[in-house]
């Protein structure tokens, strides 16, 4: 059976077109581009402030998962003691107290790209990771009480990725059990070493230390922390 536009029913239900319809010629310029497929490469942040260069570049990674952390409030990483992200925000005076107060500069002023959270005290473990300084001045300093002997001293949690752990493949590495400074965090059995999460205090020292040629160790913040402000303790 053929159709009046010339097209026999095969055709027709194969969806080819007759060599007498129109049909509108693809610039070679753009034909390239709409039949190369790339493949998606998918980039996974490993720390806080992958967490905000990938909300930068959206081109990273799938438009929706850019879309979706661009809604999402940033997670920071926090100093030890800061209290609900949102009570935080609206308490910090940006007053850089705690920076000052901080022995080891291991707190430094959230940058523009954290938006709404610029300006406001964070840590950035690949650069200066928090040292667990027994009196914690970075808390005492603070007035405006955002940082808090109140709330857990608890900034996040650190994984091992073991398929990046030097030490889970045989070479004889313990630096991040060595240097850790919270007693017990991390574990070393059979010669690798593996992260206690109830000790972990997410200090980002593990992560500071790591010889691997890619960083073994995942770091990321609290994303819900307790409490809100309260009357300051002398």
């Amino acid at each position: 059976m053929k159709h009046s536009s010339g097209m026999s029913r095969r055709d027709f239900m194969r969806g080819r077109y007759s060599s007498t319809e129109k049909t509108e010629e693809i610039p070679a310029a753009d034909k390239d581009r709409v039949t190369r497929s790339e493949p998606l490469v998918m980039r996974y942040p490993r720390t806080a402030d992958d967490v905000a260069d990938v909300a930068e570049q959206p081109g990273s990674t799938s438009l929706v998962e850019s879309q979706r952390i661009r809604h999402a409030m940033i997670p920071v990483h926090r100093p030890p003691g800061a209290i609900e992200e949102s009570a935080f925000l609206e308490g910090c005076t940006r007053c850089n107290e705690c920076i000052t107060a901080c022995p080891h500069d291991a707190i430094i002023q959230a940058p523009e790209r954290y938006r709404a959270a610029a300006g406001t005290p964070m840590i950035e473990a690949d650069h200066h990771p928090c040292m667990m300084c027994a009196d914690l001045p970075c808390i005492s300093a603070c007035e405006p009480n955002v940082l808090s002997h109140l709330v857990p001293i608890t900034m996040g949690t650190a994984k091992i990725t073991e398929h990046l752990c030097l030490a889970h493949h045989g070479t004889t590495c313990t630096v991040c059990s060595e240097r850790c400074p919270v007693p017990e965090a991390i574990s070393v059995t059979e010669g690798s070493p593996y992260v206690l999460e109830e000790a972990c205090t997410g200090c980002g020292v593990c992560r500071y230390v790591c010889p691997a040629p890619e960083n073994a160790i995942l770091l990321m913040p609290n994303f819900s922390r307790p409490g809100a402000r309260q009357p300051k303790i002398s």
